[in-house]
């Protein structure tokens, strides 16, 4: 009997291992960012993101990407419609910023962005 109880805890670890391979990372939950533009006539933004295991995903747009690696540094980019736009910077625990490069339509534009974790 204990032998079984043996096996069956090991069977369970070796299971759930692949999940702590996967461990979250510093930055990961749900953020508010604000996009402001500075130069050009491009729209000005807040939106929702989520970062899981450090992608970065912006609910509700298709065409999105991003990865936050260690020490925080983070890449975007993100399209809709005729919209499209690309970010780098950097996060802390608790917020961040950067600076991003995009078009809309054939406007181009860039800006800063800040982020707040929610």
């Amino acid at each position: 009997m204990i032998g079984n109880i043996a096996r069956a805890s090991v069977l369970a670890f070796v299971i759930a291992a692949p999940a702590v391979a996967t461990a979250a990372t510093p930055y990961d939950g749900r953020w508010s960012l604000s996009i402001l533009t500075q130069h050009g006539a491009c729209d000005t933004y807040n939106l929702p993101v989520n970062i899981e295991n450090g992608h970065v995903s912006f609910p509700g747009l298709v065409r999105a990407s991003g990865r936050v690696v260690s020490g925080g540094a983070v890449r975007v980019a993100v399209a809709a419609g005729d919209k499209s736009a690309a970010g780098s910077g950097k996060l802390s625990s608790g917020s961040g910023s950067g600076r991003w490069t995009g078009k809309s339509g054939d406007a181009r534009c860039s800006g800063t962005w800040t982020a707040q974790r929610t």
